[in-house]
């Protein structure tokens, strides 16, 4: 016969946990509501510059130098020896920037040229020319500029007021052949006394004086060559004129 085992005492059932004493569950936790963006920033208007403070006001130029004036040179050893040699030659003398003017009458030009070479050693004829004062009686000046070696290169301008003519001094000076035919093309003035006093840069029989201040400075029709029955005689190459050419 089989012992009979001890039973166990009955393990009490666990009591149950009534509902309201069990701790309320954490509700879930709402989503963060999003931050809101910034608003975008407004450019603020620019302010007004400032008013520019006013410039000083710019010193004064200073007055501008004098400029050189010319002295009266008639008391130039020089000067004074001329006059004493040809009487009535001297008109007047001046020294500009280191340069002696002396205005001679025409009528005693080529005297005083051939005392002036002779002399007192001015024996080259350097240039001779003219200028046109259009509204001046005489109308022109005739200049020529003279070097002395002898001299230590000393320099003297003379200068005659002159109409239409005026005396040659291609006997004193043979280089002044050419300059006064050069004169007499471009301005008119003839030479009295020259031998040989004929156009040089323009041709015999044009129309004019090219330097003179009335002279039309866009030119003048000088009667081209090709069409000589168009032109009266003047107007271009004379019909004796071996520069003168037609063309067919």
């Amino acid at each position: 016969m089989s012992e009979d085992k001890p039973i166990p005492p009955e393990t009490p059932a666990a009591e149950p946990v009534s509902k309201a004493s069990e701790a309320p569950a954490a509700p879930a936790e709402a989503p963060a509501a999003p931050e809101p963006k910034p608003a975008p920033a407004v450019a603020a208007a620019p302010a007004a510059p400032a008013p520019a403070a006013p410039k000083p006001a710019a010193p004064a130029a200073p007055p501008k130098p004098a400029g050189p004036k010319a002295t009266d040179a008639s008391g130039k050893p020089l000067v004074a020896a001329l006059a004493a040699a040809v009487p009535g030659s001297v008109l007047e003398a001046y020294e500009f920037v280191g340069e002696t003017t002396v205005k001679v009458e025409p009528g005693k030009l080529v005297e005083a040229c051939r005392h002036l070479k002779d002399a007192e050693g001015f024996t080259y004829l350097v240039d001779l020319t003219a200028v046109d004062w259009k509204e001046r009686d005489p109308r022109f000046d005739v200049l020529l500029l003279l070097h002395s070696f002898s001299r230590g290169q000393e320099r003297l301008r003379l200068k005659a007021a002159v109409g239409e003519s005026c005396p040659s001094v291609t006997g004193v000076w043979l280089t002044a052949n050419w300059m006064e035919r050069e004169v007499f093309d471009m301005y008119g003035v003839r030479f009295d006394g020259h031998p040989d006093l004929r156009r040089i840069l323009t041709w015999d029989g044009f129309q004019g004086y090219p330097l003179r201040k009335d002279f039309p400075v866009e030119g003048i029709d000088t009667g081209a060559a090709i069409y000589p029955e168009r032109y009266p005689e003047g107007g271009g190459p004379g019909p004796k004129d071996p520069n003168r050419k037609v063309l067919s």
